[in-house]
């Protein structure tokens, strides 16, 4: 194996009409906010990790029916704001490379969660066309229930013109009432998507609206201001040294092999490979629930009254790297990067399980704890993922 090459055609944003930079604001977690309130340890047990399904009512079940990877909402913590209608109407919104939708809550939204958003109004917007048809999105800890709508999308300075979007009618549950962001703007592949939708980023190819099919991550590691996406380009000031490409593989998420996960040169996971999942909407680094606790023990984690696991915070300083190893890549994550500090000087671990599972046993999803040390571009031109050093 190699070390993989720039691509030559990513120059950067050479044209601001054919490549957008959309800024991230990192805000707080449901997770920190339920800590907060003294409210995690019920949240937890009545939503634990697992994977749920999205169904759409007016197809046949069998060929409506697709699997994202926990999209439980607890941990999302980077937004971006879009616009939606003629005048546009603002959001927050999880550019989230883990599921495929874009959908917002609506005017006619009866639930608690949706009197604390911004709420979409068709009848302000001239250029709204509404369908007759149903959705349903179902998530490990809630759904949505509502209907499809076609409207102008504004971000960045792109114009996304008659993009598909989901509006709410009902968001059941508390799943969305200790969340900052108002929606979800998915950017994983087109199979995760409602059946019959272009999902947003491929209607910006579509549309010609960006001159390169990639869009990029880059994850402040401290301040709340500084997170970007990128569509269209790659501005190399943001990373260090070469991309390191690894193939997609298979195109549903952003999913790709993984050869192994090691301490102090010795494997403590993933041995024999296992795939993983690059997902802008997972905080933490989630895998099987028997691996995970194994390496619990190894860096000192002990479980909670809550259910998370609790670390000195000493151990920062002193526990050794976990590295990642990707298409013949070390990727390491520092101590200081999977050990979280909390309020009251409580610190702790940022490994997670993935419980009933749809996905193979074996597999991972690296999310934000992640993300924040490596840049990472997505290039559906050629199925891929390029990782480098963030800045």
């Amino acid at each position: 194996r190699t070390r993989g090459k720039p691509l030559p055609s990513l120059i950067g944003f050479s044209s601001p009409t054919l490549a957008s930079r959309i800024p991230l604001t990192r805000v707080k977690s449901m997770r920190e906010n339920l800590r907060e309130k003294d409210k995690l340890k019920d949240y937890l047990e009545s939503h634990p990790y697992n994977l749920a399904y999205k169904s759409d009512d007016s197809a046949d079940p069998d060929s409506a029916t697709h699997f994202v990877p926990m999209r439980n909402y607890l941990d999302l913590a980077y937004v971006g704001i879009i616009s939606i209608g003629t005048p546009p109407q603002e959001f927050k919104v999880i550019f989230d490379t883990g599921s495929s939708d874009l959908w917002v809550p609506s005017i006619y939204c009866s639930s608690p969660a949706c009197a604390t958003h911004n709420v979409f109004n068709p009848v302000r917007s001239s250029t709204c066309r509404i369908s007759d048809r149903s959705i349903h999105l179902q998530y490990g800890s809630g759904m949505m229930s509502g209907f499809l709508a076609y409207d102008t999308v504004r971000f960045g300075g792109l114009v996304d013109v008659a993009q598909a979007f989901g509006l709410s009618l009902q968001e059941p549950g508390r799943f969305m009432e200790y969340a900052v962001f108002d929606g979800i703007l998915g950017l994983a592949y087109p199979s995760l998507s409602l059946r019959g939708t272009i999902p947003v980023f491929d209607n910006l190819w579509k549309q010609g609206l960006i001159s390169q099919e990639v869009f990029a991550f880059y994850l402040n590691k401290k301040e709340e201001e500084g997170s970007v996406v990128m569509f269209g380009g790659v501005d190399h000031s943001y990373y260090n040294g070469d991309l390191n490409w690894a193939p997609v593989s298979k195109q549903l998420y952003w999913q790709l092999s993984m050869d192994s996960i090691s301490m102090n040169g010795e494997v403590i996971a993933c041995n024999g490979g296992c795939q993983a999942i690059i997902d802008t909407g997972t905080s933490l680094l989630i895998g099987p629930p028997d691996v995970v606790l194994d390496i619990q023990k190894i860096i000192g984690a002990n479980q909670s009254h809550s259910g998370e696991y609790l670390i000195d915070c000493d151990a920062s300083n002193t526990l050794s790297d976990i590295v990642f190893t990707i298409n013949g890549i070390d990727y390491p994550v520092p101590a200081s990067a999977y050990i979280q500090e909390g309020p009251d000087s409580t610190c702790f671990s940022s490994f997670d399980s993935l419980r009933g599972s749809l996905l193979t046993a074996d597999s991972w999803i690296l999310g934000d704890v992640f993300l924040r040390l490596y840049f990472t571009v997505f290039d559906r031109a050629n199925n891929r993922i390029g990782m480098a050093p963030a800045v």
